[in-house]
């Protein structure tokens, strides 16, 4: 069962030469242990999946399993065809990942049943939990939500297409059913910048979600969820305006964003993880500077959320 809570989803770093930079990557995931997260995604989304070839993506989810050392469990990233998938897979379970987070197949469109077939055949490769990632062109209906319960190592959705109402359809047939893992099967909710929409997936039930701002801002990140685990609604408004809502204002000004973004953000608190690799483009000057003043307001906001509760 996966872990509810704040998902990490670390970046890769690469060094000057275009190589991966592991001693960067070990203290970027020691950070991020640090914070206190239920589990590490790597070599997902944010940690740029689709450019890493199989030996980099070996290395950084061993790099990953080393640090982490059993403090948290460690899901690897893995898509593309379904063969290609299914390798990747296979290599994260020999690095010793503790699940894996299946993305997207590249390019084709299906129907649903046929993107249960592909989960199927993944699922096949590795005894290791698989969470499915629907966004883009893997869709999923309430019936083919339920036929992902008859596969006993499939524990859950990552949603990422923000639709709320079919979300809901999704989960009140899943919880409805009758299964016997009808209740353990998790839902995450995995937006971009998900902070944003916590609070209309959280009245679905959907509590858990990723933070690509953990990478950069820990400190907001886990602020935030803290203010949502507890309720405070105050916080989370402040934190919003402040902070996440003129953050997905600069992440919308261009694409590829979402990961470029974040990188710039960790050079920025003076760790090297380099540039994004191609066909994501890094962040200008302009919006770097943009971006700076952006953390600096949501830490602003934070100074002013704990100075509140100590005069209370």
């Amino acid at each position: 069962m996966l872990p509810e809570g704040l998902y990490s989803f670390p970046l890769t770093p690469f060094t000057p030469q275009d190589t991966f930079a592991r001693d960067v990557f070990a203290e970027h995931v020691e950070q991020q242990v640090t914070a206190g997260p239920a589990a590490l995604f790597v070599a997902c989304g944010t940690g740029e999946f689709s450019a890493l070839d199989a030996a980099e993506h070996r290395a950084v989810v061993a790099t990953a399993v080393e640090v982490a050392a059993g403090r948290v469990p460690v899901y690897a990233g893995v898509g593309g065809g379904p063969r290609l998938a299914a390798g990747f897979a296979r290599g994260a379970a020999e690095a010793g990942a503790d699940g894996l987070l299946l993305m997207p197949p590249y390019l084709v469109e299906s129907a649903p049943a046929g993107l249960v077939a592909h989960v199927r055949h993944v699922a096949g490769a590795t005894p290791l939990p698989l969470v499915v990632y629907q966004r883009a062109n893997a869709v999923l209906d309430p019936p083919s939500a339920l036929a992902l319960l008859d596969l006993p190592t499939v524990a859950g959705i990552k949603e990422g297409r923000g639709d709320v109402d079919a979300m809901q359809r999704i989960i009140a047939t899943v919880r409805a059913s009758g299964h016997p893992r009808a209740e353990s099967f998790a839902f995450v909710n995995g937006l971009p910048t998900a902070e944003v929409s916590v609070p209309a997936y959280e009245a679905i039930g959907v509590t858990g979600y990723s933070s690509a701002v953990l990478c950069f801002a820990p400190d907001i990140a886990v602020a935030f969820h803290r203010a949502s685990t507890r309720g405070d609604v105050t916080a989370m408004r402040t934190l919003l305006a402040e902070f996440y809502v003129p953050l997905v204002g600069l992440r919308d000004k261009a694409p590829g964003y979402a990961v470029a973004l974040p990188k710039a953000g960790a050079r920025l608190a003076g760790l090297d993880v380099g540039p994004v690799r191609p066909p994501l483009l890094d962040a200008t000057e302009e919006h770097v500077a943009e971006l700076k003043d952006i953390i600096a307001r949501g830490r602003a906001a934070l100074a002013g959320i704990a100075a509140r509760g100590v005069a209370a």
